[in-house]
């Protein structure tokens, strides 16, 4: 079978420069320790670990929501850089939960990052409609939230993240509460929606099945200082399906995911 080039971009110029970086809190904690990353255009990557080991400490400092205490982050081409290196529009953010609007109906949720932004309803309609179509939800405009199940929601919060169109998507275990089927859907939504906009996508997950189906690059951290241990390629083809997901290669690419998660859990750096 042929290798897609959506496993190998990793090779090019990185989006985002993480180097020797570290973050103390007020308290004294000590949340992540020397951590160096490249985050490629197109890459899919995945932060891996144990509860603790600062994976959404690391989204959010990538997302400017808190500063680092020392090192260095750098993001290539910004063109109106921020005093943080980055524009609003480089990037969306995806959370665990929704955190919907329930007040507002779906095309307003979506709306409002343009909204804030000073972009008119009008003049926001057409790319709102267009995010919505992205998750199949164009249908659902003039719904509540509360009419909403859970995976539906959770769709309405990545058209919003991605109505701006940012080059950088972060998503903080947004799936981590859905039930397995619905998971597996919008796992396959969303590479299908990755391959044809090519945005690049950080992935935080405690599921290292998950983790091998998404992603070109996972990154395995431990705790206590959170820090990288590891980071395992995984130079599979696009698109991937389900037989993708019955094949020896996933269960070995698990395998080894799995045995570098465990190194984590004890506090094993690994040395390939």
């Amino acid at each position: 079978m042929e290798m897609s080039s959506d496993a190998t971009t990793a090779a090019s110029a990185p989006l985002v420069t993480l180097r020797n970086v570290s973050k103390r809190f007020a308290n004294g904690t000590l949340a992540l320790q020397g951590m160096s990353l490249d985050v490629g255009e197109h890459d899919f990557i995945s932060f891996l670990g144990p509860s603790g080991c600062g994976k959404s400490t690391a989204l959010r400092l990538i997302a400017g929501l808190t500063r680092l205490s020392s090192g260095d982050m750098h993001w290539s081409g910004a063109s109106t850089a921020s005093k943080n290196g980055k524009t609003d529009r480089d990037l969306g953010f995806v959370f665990q939960e929704p955190t919907l609007m329930p007040w507002a109906k779906v095309f307003d949720n979506v709306w409002l990052p343009l909204k804030l932004a000073g972009t008119s309803r009008d003049a926001a309609a057409p790319v709102v409609q267009q995010a919505l179509e992205m998750v199949g939800l164009s249908r659902f405009a003039d719904v509540y939230p509360r009419e909403l199940s859970g995976g539906m929601k959770m769709r309405v919060s990545i058209a919003r993240a991605l109505v701006t169109h940012p080059r950088l998507l972060l998503m903080d275990e947004p799936f981590a509460a859905l039930d397995e089927m619905t998971r597996i859907k919008l796992n396959n939504d969303l590479l299908a929606i990755w391959r044809e906009h090519r945005f690049s996508v950080v992935f935080v997950t405690h599921s290292v099945y998950e983790s091998v189906y998404l992603s070109n690059r996972i990154v395995v951290m431990a705790a206590r200082p959170g820090r990288v241990i590891d980071e395992i390629r995984i130079d599979e083809p696009y698109p991937r399906g389900e037989d993708f997901r019955t094949s020896t290669r996933y269960n070995a690419h698990c395998t080894a995911v799995s045995q570098s998660l465990h190194g984590a859990l004890h506090g094993v750096d690994i040395d390939h």
